[in-house]
């Protein structure tokens, strides 16, 4: 039998899926110590387009010491990138997208995980030959989805396509958690052949109720690197259960290299932060025949609802995934993945909320419709859906903006000469005054995973203020705390 070895997901898609990336540096930074003792071959760590956006705004929290510190701590298991350069939300000139995976790079992180939303790799071949320029590998994505077009004969011409490329391996990615053991046994072997010697990691997510199955048969298939999520980050729209996912390739004789005792501590850790938080707890889920229609990924539902809940629409939900079947089937089946996804689940929330399908339409929906986020969609898309979105004055006047691509010294020029890197990336993505949250941000206080009652805790967490000299707590009539610091302290 084989070896299995595993990439970890928790810090990253985990968390992402689960908690909206709702995770600061000081919940991260002990588990991170003793997982890097636990045998992964590396961890998904980092994924900056979304997670500076993040931390900044609901977390107040600066991004940039959550990859210096966790960089710090991690020095047995490689920690890995999620994305590239291009893509993504938001017109931020290359230059700096390329400033920000240098600034990764520059922390030793050297591996990324990319994709082309279209599975378009002509496209992807530029990011792939300039990432290794700059010394980072690249594992591509060839992301599964299920709709009229995408077909065996897609899917093979993909891989084969991707494997042009020569990265340092490739992945086969079900964001949406759409495979079943069937569709494994069927078509994984016709990507396998086709890919020659690259190695092809399987990331696959549960929302289905089968990603268990899945890996249990993709392992059968010869599959030996597996992404899996420690609970309770993992299960429910996350990816697979370590515990879960080594117990049974172990019953089926293979060899795990990982160590599930180091990683117990953990689960506790992350399991009383959900509590104390009230963040969700990964668990297993009842198979959805309707996640066919929407492909709502997982870690997109954690925040659908998060913001939903925010502007007092949580019971909302339900339609807007319903609506965002009928819209991705406007647009022509895009892959449900960053920035397509974020697309259609906008414009369908819209769609619930108006009242009226495509009365008002987001930027992002005409720039869709215009081939600026892929030039397949244009002619993907139904022609009175896309005539209908490009009839209206603000399309043409998006049509008639050209963006220009500044070059790193006329960014300077344009928001500060007196930014640092970091900053001037903050700025790019964001404005000014995540700027100033960053500047204000203390690094997060280090130390050992602790199992210790929430009482404890606080109390340790009161004492490392240095802006308090007094603090004073009450809960109900049985509960009082009071901390004063000795003019000495």
């Amino acid at each position: 039998m084989s070896q299995i070895r595993f990439i970890d997901t928790t810090l990253r898609d985990g968390q992402q899926s689960l908690w909206a990336l709702n995770m600061t540096t000081e919940m991260m930074l002990p588990a991170l110590e003793q997982m890097d003792e636990a045998g992964f071959e590396a961890m998904e760590f980092f994924v900056p387009i979304v997670q500076l956006k993040k931390m900044i705004r609901d977390l107040n929290e600066n991004p940039w010491e959550w990859l210096r510190q966790g960089a710090a701590v991690a020095r047995k298991t490689p920690l890995r990138l999620h994305a590239g350069y291009k893509g993504g939300l938001g017109k931020v000139p290359e230059s700096v997208k390329k400033l920000m995976v240098q600034k990764v790079i520059d922390q030793g992180i050297t591996c990324a995980r990319i994709s082309n939303p279209w599975n378009n790799f002509v496209e992807l071949r530029e990011e792939v030959d300039e990432l290794k320029r700059m010394g980072m590998d690249s594992v591509v994505n060839i992301i599964y989805s299920v709709s009229p077009r995408h077909t065996d004969d897609y899917f093979v011409k993909r891989a084969r396509a991707a494997a042009k490329l020569k990265p340092y391996r490739l992945c086969f990615k079900d964001v949406g958690g759409l495979l079943t053991p069937d569709r494994v046994r069927e078509l994984l072997p016709k990507i396998q052949s086709v890919i020659g010697d690259i190695v092809l990691e399987l990331h696959v997510h549960c929302n289905n109720g089968l990603a268990p199955l899945n890996v249990i048969e993709a392992v059968k298939l010869g599959i030996t690197h597996v992404h899996t999520a420690v609970p309770p980050l993992a299960s429910g729209s996350s990816n697979p259960s370590i515990f879960n996912t080594a117990g049974n390739l172990r019953a089926l004789g293979h060899d795990t290299l990982v160590s599930e005792d180091v990683l117990r501590p953990v689960q506790e850790h992350f399991t009383g932060i959900a509590k104390r938080h009230g963040f969700a707890i990964g668990a297993p889920l009842e198979y959805d025949q309707s996640l066919y229609s929407h492909q709502v990924p997982g870690g997109m539902i954690s925040n659908l609802k998060y913001q939903l809940e925010k502007v007092g629409m949580s019971g909302h939900l339900q339609a807007t995934l319903e609506e965002a079947a009928r819209v991705r089937a406007d647009f022509g089946y895009p892959i449900m993945v960053t920035p397509l996804s974020q697309f259609v689940g906008t414009q369908a929330a819209i769609n619930v909320m108006t009242g009226a399908r495509y009365e008002q339409v987001t930027d992002e929906t005409i720039y869709y419709a215009l081939g600026q986020f892929g030039q397949e969609a244009p002619d993907v898309m139904d022609p009175d859906v896309k005539d209908r979105i490009l009839n209206r004055n603000r399309a043409r006047e998006l049509a008639r903006i050209e963006f220009a691509e500044l070059t790193l010294p006329e960014v300077r020029h344009k928001y500060g000469e007196s930014l640092t890197d970091e900053e001037l990336i903050l700025r790019a993505f964001i404005d000014e005054q995540a700027v100033e949250v960053a500047r204000r941000s203390r690094p997060s206080a280090t130390g050992g995973l602790s199992t210790r009652q929430p009482i404890v805790e606080l109390v340790g967490s009161l004492s490392r203020l240095k802006d308090r000299g007094f603090v004073s707590v009450q809960k109900g009539r049985n509960f009082s705390l009071t901390m004063s610091k000795s003019p000495q302290a």
